[in-house]
């Protein structure tokens, strides 16, 4: 198993996003390797969106119509659907979190991803560290 030790920010091109006759938001993509882990959604209100996937994907929804602001906005569920071509992947629930704005921060790698590196505290997190020891100049005494 391999440990990532950044996040990837993928930006999805193209994307649906669908309304039942119940008001429920289906957001349809493009399927990514692996089981998402915790997933939520978050929506700054405007036009962008980001997918946490898991600890190590995100997925960016850039340029959401218009009237699609409001019910995105006011959902507190939404169903994502991860598409294979025409058929489907994968379906998952994940809880739409309203932010006041969605920071991209990291290394652009391409037109459409992002790296961002961890912090000290989550590498050392997704190390799974269970000691540290402090050498060099300091500790000479």
């Amino acid at each position: 198993m391999e440990t990532q030790y950044y996040t990837l920010i993928e930006k999805q091109d193209f994307f649906e996003i669908i309304e039942n006759k119940y008001g429920e938001l289906a957001i349809f993509i493009d399927a990514r390797v692996g089981t998402p882990e915790e997933p939520v959604l978050q929506f700054d209100g405007k036009k962008t969106a980001l997918l946490k996937r898991d600890a190590h994907l995100a997925v960016r929804l850039d340029n959401i119509m218009d009237e699609t602001v409001e019910p995105l906005a006011e959902s507190e569920f939404v169903m994502i659907v991860e598409l294979k071509g025409k058929m489907v992947e994968r379906i998952y629930g994940v809880p739409v979190e309203n932010v006041e704005e969605i920071v991209f921060n990291g290394k652009q790698t391409r037109a459409d991803e992002l790296i961002k590196a961890k912090s000290r505290e989550e590498l050392l997190e997704s190390f799974g560290a269970v000691k540290i020891w402090n050498s060099g100049e300091k500790n000479v005494k």
